[in-house]
This record gives structure tokens, sequence and C-alpha cells, in this order.
């Protein structure tokens, strides 16, 4: 009962709509409740509920009931879900090109992300058609830094580490191996209570995440050089999407764009204020100024988007991704 009033209580058009919804797009993520993205998510439903007029809403799953995002995906293919929220593991599952943008080193600044998204974001949106799923925005996660029970000030330093790697990411398998470091892989969901058990002593995550996820809570130090920009996406099935009107697909769109990107905006910022919160709850920030350590990070970057060539983008592709981040940090565009 208390949930209920709540839910009526900050989002009225439910109780219009609740029973009279002609298309319910059931929605799936591994996003805790009071998260930034729990709470975007749902500012996006009350907006199509409100605009479609009770005909069109979200029906949401988070903190990962549904399962890990390849639960998700496939749920979605067996037409058990419709619509997710994932981040690079769960596109991997169906956009391999549009992994491109979690590439190790690849990125310095919200800038350069944010000009090869825009260059070439047909490219990822046929990706993701091409495999069945309508793209409804991007929603960036953030850079993705390395946590662990012990300082890391060199290379020996994370490879003594029992680092997590997440199950069934070849961009993470491909970096480790670079680094010459044996993760432990596992789902997300088994995160937690591996640190706990000391299974890992070691994981990457953005700030934001590793407060939501409670994982800050088992490690004690934070190395500031950011591995990459990791990228989510919130996507439909093809098929749920081609059977709505098209008034109706017109307001998912449009609204996805403007919520993804405001979820991007907000991720951006609790992204930087969780770092202060993280050193306000005893995380040591470990910088790192040897420019040897730093260059042999960016060469390590190098050869692991080498080595996914052919699997997961091909190499011209590539080749232009570098060249527009060269652009711009050259000051030419």
């Amino acid at each position: 009962m208390k949930k209920l009033f709540l839910l009526l209580l900050f989002y009225p058009i439910y109780s219009i709509t609740l029973f009279s919804q002609e298309h319910i797009v059931k929605f799936a993520t591994v996003a805790p409740e009071g998260s930034t993205w729990a709470n975007v998510m749902k500012e996006y439903d009350a907006a199509i509920r409100k605009e479609s007029n009770g005909r069109l809403g979200f029906k949401i799953y988070f903190g990962g009931i549904q399962g890990d995002e390849k639960d998700v995906l496939r749920k979605i293919k067996l037409g058990q879900l419709h619509s997710c929220g994932i981040t690079g593991v769960g596109i991997n599952e169906i956009a391999k090109k549009v992994r491109i943008l979690d590439s190790p080193f690849l990125f310095n600044s919200y800038e350069e992300t944010d000009a090869v998204i825009n260059k070439f974001s047909n490219d990822f949106r046929k990706n993701f058609e091409d495999e069945n799923f309508i793209l409804l925005g991007f929603a960036e996660v953030g850079f993705v830094y390395t946590f662990s029970n012990s300082e890391i000030k060199n290379i020996s330093d994370l490879q003594k580490l029992k680092m997590w790697m997440w199950e069934g990411d070849p961009i993470a398998q491909s970096m480790f191996q670079e680094f010459k470091v044996s993760p432990i892989s596992l789902s997300i969901t088994e995160v937690l209570t591996s640190l706990q058990t000391n299974l890992i002593n070691a994981i990457y995550s953005p700030p934001l995440a590793a407060l939501a996820l409670q994982w800050f809570t088992k490690v004690k130090y934070m190395l500031n050089i950011p591995l990459a920009n990791s990228q989510g996406a919130i996507v439909i099935s093809k098929n749920k999407f081609e059977k709505l009107p098209s008034d109706l697909q017109e307001i998912l769109l449009r609204n996805g764009k403007t919520y993804m990107e405001k979820l991007t905006k907000l991720s951006r910022e609790d992204n930087k204020k969780s770092i202060e919160t993280l050193k306000k709850n005893g995380i040591k920030i470990t910088e790192i100024t040897d420019k040897k350590l730093l260059s042999d990070f960016i060469e390590i970057g190098k050869r692991t988007r080498r080595k996914l060539v052919g699997k997961l983008y091909d190499e011209k592709f590539l080749n232009e991704v570098e060249n527009e981040v060269t652009k711009i940090r050259s000051g030419k565009k």
C-alpha cells in the first residue's frame, strides 16, 4: 500500500491510465531504485504517458530483478520483455560496432565522446536496427576507474590483484591481456558478494555506479586514471516498436532523445560529485604523474583497440574514429 500511495502521489497520471493503457512497454535495467538512471527513467515514463493521454507507458523493473543484461536481452528476444537499459556488455550482445565508444584510453574528455557520437550516430543506429533493436538514446555511464583494496602505483601492482572482469566483455578481456592481468569473470550481480568474500579485491567502475551498487564499501583505493568512458543505451525491440502506432513511435523516440541527454548530463555531474563522496567515505585517490607510466597505459589502449578489429568493428571504422579524436585534440575541429 505504501508503494502504491507514493506512486499516485508523485505520478498522478498513473491513477488515470493504470488500467486504460493500450501499449505497455516492459522495461528492465540493473540500475537500482533511487539511482539517477531510475529517476530519469521514471520521468521519461511520466512524460510519454502524459503526452499520449495514457495510451503508452513503461512497466519498469529496476535493480536487476529480471536478471543481468544478458538475461534481459534473452527475455526480449523471447517476447517476455520489450525494452532495456544496457551498458557495454549488453550493447556488445546486439551492436558490436557501437562498443568502439568503450575502447580503453580512447577519450580524454566529454567533448571528444560527444563529437564521435554525433559524427557517427547514423552508423550506431543502423548497427542496432540491423540486429532488430531501435536505439531510443545513448545514456553515458561515465569514465571508468579502478578500485582496489591495495594501492596501485604501477602496472606490477595491478597484476597482483584479484581483478573482476564483467563476464563476456571482450574489451575488458583484451585490455587485461595487454596488462598481463588474469581477471576473475563474474556477472555484475555477483560483484558485491565476491568483494565481501574476498573472491575479488579489485573492480572497475564509474564513481557513481560504485556508490549506487555499494561496491565502494568493500574497497579502499581509487586509481585516478580513467580506463574508458563507458557508454550505455536505452533500446526497444524492433518488433515491439513497429507494433506501436506512428504517433506513439514519435513520442517514444523524441522523449527518449530528450531524457537520455538529460541522463547523460546528470550522470556527468553526479560522477564528479561522487568522487568527493568517495573521499569523504575514506576512499584514497591515487594520482599517477609518471609520464612513462601514463604513456604505457595509452600504448596498451592502442594495442587493445587494434586487437578488437574484426571482432567488434573493422579497421576502417577504427581509423575514422581515432582520426576524429585526433582532430579535436589538435584544435582543427
